[in-house]
């Protein structure tokens, strides 16, 4: 029976492991493995986004150039689709299809793969988060969505996605700022360091004041810590939880049997939850268990 982890792509398959997780190298395996045969023709017109895609805005002047680009010499990578219910959703080249529509093509080369919600919402993070140049709030939520999602530790997720600890946590810090400070990370009139240096305020109030004056006066990031220092302003207080050894070895076990049989499982008190997609999905778990019904 055909593993459907393998099915996947090496790429995918090492969401379920404890490697680094390398979104070109998941592309790359389901270019190089398909025959030409599997590379399609499909109407520009029918292709959705991937309904997970993080990314909310796209630099023009970049889709344009790559516009350009794709007028002289085509698409030289195809992208990749699932079948929908009406048309395809894109897995991988949203860019290339956006700027595929920008050069006036009608139709564009397409391998088509299956996967489920829970994986479309996966490869589109990833791909985000690796390849694509997120603001700093699409990639702090990009990367909150995968560690909800994927039932990891921040230090878990900064080894899986060869990040800094430090990293993951100031980015996540960023999604406690207030929704104007946010919008002004979001539009670019606030630094990444700016929104850092405000994020580990206490004050709401006080972050807007100083966000507003950072834009107004055109502050550098050190001046804005200079005046958060001379004014004392209290930082928030984050604390020590201990860890509960149940839940620890709840996770451990989850990762485990994650990686052996290629889904996601959930340990609760005294309950497995194994899901699956199909009754194919279904055979194949059980005979990596090792269960088998005699006909």
């Amino acid at each position: 029976m055909e593993n459907k982890r393998k099915a996947l792509g090496k790429g995918l398959e090492q969401l379920f492991s404890n490697e680094v997780i390398n979104f070109e190298n998941f592309e790359k395996d389901i270019v190089s493995t398909a025959k030409k045969s599997d590379i399609l023709e499909i109407n520009i017109n029918e292709i959705r986004s991937n309904p997970y895609q993080p990314r909310k805005t796209f630099n023009e002047t970049s889709l344009q150039e790559m516009a350009d680009s794709i007028k002289e010499h085509g698409i030289i990578q195809p992208i990749i689709v699932k079948k929908s219910i009406k048309g395809y959703e894109l897995i991988a080249g949203e860019r290339r299809t956006r700027a595929a529509k920008l050069a006036g093509l009608e139709t564009v080369p397409a391998i088509i793969r299956d996967f489920n919600d829970e994986e479309m919402m996966e490869i589109a993070l990833l791909e985000n988060i690796q390849r694509e140049d997120l603001n700093p709030i699409e990639e702090a939520m990009a990367i909150k969505n995968i560690i909800d999602i994927g039932h990891f530790t921040q230090e878990e997720f900064a080894k899986k996605f060869g990040k800094s600890r430090s990293h993951i946590t100031n980015m996540l810090g960023l999604l406690n700022l207030p929704d104007t400070v946010k919008d002004s990370v979001k539009n670019q009139n606030l630094s990444m360091g700016h929104a850092r240096a405000l994020s580990k305020l206490e004050d709401e109030e006080k972050v807007k004041d100083l966000a507003n004056k950072v834009i107004h006066d055109s502050l550098s990031v050190r001046k804005l810590e200079e005046l958060i220092q001379e004014e004392n302003l209290p930082k928030k207080q984050y604390q020590i939880r201990n860890h509960d050894s149940k839940n620890i070895r709840s996770s451990i076990y989850e990762r485990l049997m994650r990686e052996k049989i290629g889904t996601r499982v959930k340990i609760t008190t005294r309950k497995i939850e194994i899901p699956f997609d199909s009754e194919e999905d279904l055979e194949r778990i059980l005979d990596l268990l090792g269960i088998r019904i005699e006909e």
